[in-house]
């Protein structure tokens, strides 16, 4: 996170507001056309097809009326027999049988640029949602949030499927059927069907838009009770520590109940719009059919006439008749892929600077924190101008009281957050000018909370270095005193954690980490309160264990228990972002200031 010239920080939007910031509907599906567009050839085969399958759709009511008129003859003639048109009857069924043919071609064709398409999108949203901030990932809900991306990629198969394989054909099928209207009849018929369809598409779209309102405030309580949901389930314990089972069946009762009345009044404004559509439909027909009644009465027209412009109008009405779920349904996808193209170009709040390298090392790094200004928020500074260095191969621990600004150091190393003032270099190099892949390669953690994927002990273990193997995460393993445990469980290493990790000890949990970390073997190791939730001979044990794996390697320890650190070649003393003494464990004790008295409250503790 940079500065503003004039010293004040900048605070990048928060995930509500970049919800709100809704783009129009073709700025939208112009964001969505190259991904589209990659398969081009795709796309204008699948127009060709629906062209055919168009064209032969338009054809049957023609043939139709030519084989109504055929079979015009006098009842009893000898003739009957012989006169059943059989090449009209087949070329009837050969043009039904093209336009399944054609449409069944068209989605096969253009299936995969849909799959295509949608896959990538997923992808570049997954990826970029990894490159965001640690800050987006604090605030956002992720209920809600998986929800939009959840709709979103639904949203791209929604809109192409609504689009190319309805409206677009639809639109074909009026060109088609007015043209023939205005040159097989009078302009009459042309003017009627016309009008009808203006009307009609006046005033579903109206009517729709005016219900997009009611559709969108319906999906937000959607997201909010998903939000809630999940939320409570995450925090399963607590919920039970608590007794409030009640409260939290409360709190995702009202949000349901806000939900069904949106839904309901959804369900009662679509009611209405197909009301109105049938009314429109109704009326056109009837004028269609009176106007061609009265013309074969007249001796103008044929029975054949009638039939084909009955076909005509059913053929044109019956997709017409779901023109309101279409264009609802396409206005909803266009809002849902909105707001995952919103999530994608969201912006990082850390980025690798133009031009970039990769963190060049040799060895175990010198680090160094250079006059480090930093702040989560404009009104509250946590560090104040720290400075400190930890040299290569040599250890170095940060104790302090809670708040102090601790683990915001290693945060920073990470670069999860870029300083407000001042640099982190690691041999030299400004992280802030190194690629940020190479800085987090050159480093391992074990943290103070361990939070594990929901898989098995030794997919857990091998995250630290994927391509290890299976000899690799046993070996980890037993350097992290965990592999016993391990062998003692009924499925092994293949056990699965839980969610996040639940179904493992505190403890168990850290040594877990701990294993990853070793198995990563990194140049520059960060241990915050990395044995806190052991009991103390496994303490004990893995110390030793951490402290010979730290010989060779640059490391930062962060520490309450000061009985960890005492072996560090020097111990800083961090109290409200600014280092107050610094030294080894011995001379800090001699001094008798911070540091001396933390010792003495933790001996009085212990004893």
């Amino acid at each position: 996170m940079r500065p503003h010239a004039h010293g004040r920080l900048a605070i990048p939007a928060t995930p509500a507001d970049a919800a709100t910031a809704r783009r129009s509907d073709w700025a939208t599906l112009g964001r969505l056309l190259p991904y589209l567009w990659q398969y081009k050839w795709r796309v204008l085969a699948a127009l060709a097809f629906m062209v055919g399958a168009k064209l032969a759709n338009v054809g049957v009511p023609v043939l139709l009326k030519r084989l109504v008129d055929s079979m015009t003859i006098a009842p009893g003639s000898a003739q009957a027999l012989l006169v059943v048109p059989v090449a009209l009857l087949v070329a009837y069924g050969l043009l039904r049988l093209s336009t399944s043919v054609f449409t069944e071609l068209r989605e096969l064709v253009f299936a995969k640029a849909t799959e295509g398409a949608t896959r990538q999108i997923a992808l570049e949203v997954f990826g970029h949602l990894h490159s965001l901030s640690l800050r987006f990932h604090l605030e956002r809900q992720t209920g809600g949030m998986t929800r939009d991306i959840e709709r979103g990629t639904r949203g791209v198969q929604s809109l192409i499927s609504y689009s190319l394989y309805s409206i677009v054909p639809t639109l074909i099928e009026v060109v088609l059927v007015l043209t023939l209207l205005g040159t097989q009849f009078d302009m009459g018929y042309v003017w009627i069907t016309g009008a009808a369809l203006v009307i009609y598409i006046g005033f579903t779209v109206t009517v729709t838009e005016w219900r997009t309102q009611f559709r969108r405030r319906m999906n937000e309580l959607e997201s909010i009770g998903q939000s809630k949901a999940i939320d409570s389930l995450l925090n399963y314990e607590t919920v039970k520590y608590f007794n409030n089972e009640a409260f939290e069946a409360r709190r995702y009762d009202d949000a349901l109940q806000k939900l069904r009345k949106a839904r309901l009044l959804s369900q009662t404004t679509l009611s209405m719009l197909n009301a109105g559509q049938q009314l429109v439909i109704a009326v056109a027909l009837v004028a269609m059919l009176w106007r061609a009644t009265q013309g074969v009465a007249a001796g103008q027209l044929t029975l054949g006439d009638l039939v084909m412009i009955n076909a005509f109008m059913i053929q044109l009405y019956i997709p017409l008749g779901f023109l309101g779920v279409l264009y609802r349904e396409i206005k909803q996808s266009l809002t849902d892929l909105d707001r995952m193209f919103l999530l994608l170009e969201r912006e990082r709040e850390v980025a690798d600077a133009p031009g970039a390298q990769p963190l060049t090392l040799s060895g175990a790094p010198t680090l160094r924190f250079e006059n480090v200004r930093f702040s989560y928020e404009p009104a509250r500074e946590i560090l104040h101008g720290v400075r400190f260095e930890i040299p290569a191969g040599k250890t170095v621990a940060v104790v302090g009281p809670s708040g102090s600004g601790k683990s915001t150091l290693a945060r920073l190393l990470y670069r999860f957050y870029d300083v407000n003032e001042g640099a982190v270099t690691i041999d030299g190099q400004n992280i802030a000018q190194v690629t940020q892949a190479s800085v987090r390669e050159a480093i391992g953690i074990v943290p103070q909370d361990t939070v594990l994927f929901n898989d098995s002990i030794e997919y857990n273990i091998l995250y630290g270095r994927p391509e290890a193997g299976h000899d690799a995460a046993v070996a980890a393993a037993r350097a992290a005193h965990i592999h016993d445990f391990i062998e003692r469980l009924p499925q092994g290493y293949a056990t699965q954690v839980g969610e996040r990790g639940l179904k493992l000890s505190g403890g168990e949990k850290q040594r877990v980490a701990i294993a990853r970390t070793l198995l990563k073997n990194p140049p520059i190791m960060i241990f915050d309160e990395a044995t806190s939730a052991l009991d103390s001979a496994n303490e004990r044990a893995i110390q030793a264990e951490l402290k010979g794996v730290a010989r060779h390697k640059t490391t930062l320890v962060i520490a309450h228990r000061l009985s960890t650190v005492v072996d560090a070649h020097e111990i800083l003393v961090l109290e409200h972002g600014v280092i107050v003494e610094r030294g080894r464990h011995a001379e800090l004790l001699a001094r008798g200031g911070a540091y001396a008295r933390m010792w003495a409250l933790q001996q009085a503790a212990q004893d």
